[in-house]
């Protein structure tokens, strides 16, 4: 059963060949992609690779975690599922809440 790994802190110039060349050997790559920025097509810094087994899988993870590329220390982990549904993390902006004591005025403020 094939098993994602999760790399982090990938250089900007990383491509999907270069993930590919690096986790081919530890063992079979069903598949590497680095994410891209969907408006700018600039890496995010971080991609997948899929390996063809667990084993495979652990000793990539073994191997690379902490690997230097481009003079960055790579992050290699597994890769957690996503949680299904529901909102993504992140973000914040005004969805209400307390913002601070309610001060009355009186007939002061009314219209």
């Amino acid at each position: 059963m094939s098993q994602r790994i999760f790399v982090g802190n990938l250089p900007f110039s990383a491509t999907d060949s270069q993930l590919n060349e690096l986790f081919g050997k530890h063992g079979e790559v069903v598949s590497a992609e680095v994410v891209k920025d969907r408006f700018s097509d600039r890496s995010r810094g971080f991609g997948f690779v899929e390996m063809a087994s667990a084993e495979a899988a652990t000793a990539a993870i073994s191997a690379l975690n902490g690997h230097q590329m481009d003079g960055r220390a790579l992050t290699v982990n597994e890769a957690r599922a996503r949680s299904e549904g529901g909102p993504r993390g992140g973000g914040g902006g005004n969805r209400g809440g307390s913002r601070g004591p309610r001060r009355d005025f009186g007939d002061a403020n009314r219209w």
